[in-house]
């Protein structure tokens, strides 16, 4: 093992929150795009910057999982990888990203991304949580509280 358990969920937590945080900016950006605030150049600009700390972010956190040997987690977390991955090394030709103001407004794409950043928001709450759950966990692991029999007082921690 590379890291004791528990910090590995709490760098899960961190990672998680931070993208969290990150998914929340999206919404708010494409938003403010839908409501006119904002030209489709800027908010392609802002958008397309975090799509590599993005999925720098979740490949960190799936890999030191596979490495901790916490597999079931793993593969929960690899479809989004996968799909992370394809997203971010299939941008067409010509775009300036994932995000190509030339093309957000048509057929429906702000709704599409508006649509997928949703789907990452549940996606990522439902890790925190799960995460949340197994950091509390390897922090109870054993007993951490040195107990003796029901008639014996204990008096050193």
């Amino acid at each position: 093992m590379i890291l004791a358990e528990t910090f590995l969920f709490f760098l899960a937590l961190i990672d998680n929150g931070a993208i969290l945080f990150l998914l929340v900016y999206y919404i708010i950006t494409l938003s403010d795009l839908e409501c006119d605030y904002l030209n489709a150049q800027e908010c392609c600009d802002r958008l397309n910057y975090w799509l590599l700390p993005k999925y720098i972010a979740h490949s960190f956190i799936t890999i030191l999982l596979l490495l901790h040997g916490h597999v079931i987690l793993f593969l929960f977390n690899l479809p989004m990888f996968i799909y992370l991955t394809f997203e971010y090394f299939t941008i067409p030709q010509g775009n300036l990203g994932a995000y190509d103001p030339a093309e957000i407004h048509n057929r429906g794409q702000l709704k599409k991304h508006l649509r997928d950043v949703m789907i990452y928001i549940g996606y990522y709450l439902l890790f925190f949580f799960i995460y949340l759950y197994c950091f509390i966990l390897a922090l109870l692991k054993g007993d951490p509280i040195r107990r003796g029999s029901d008639d014996e007082i204990v008096t050193e921690i």
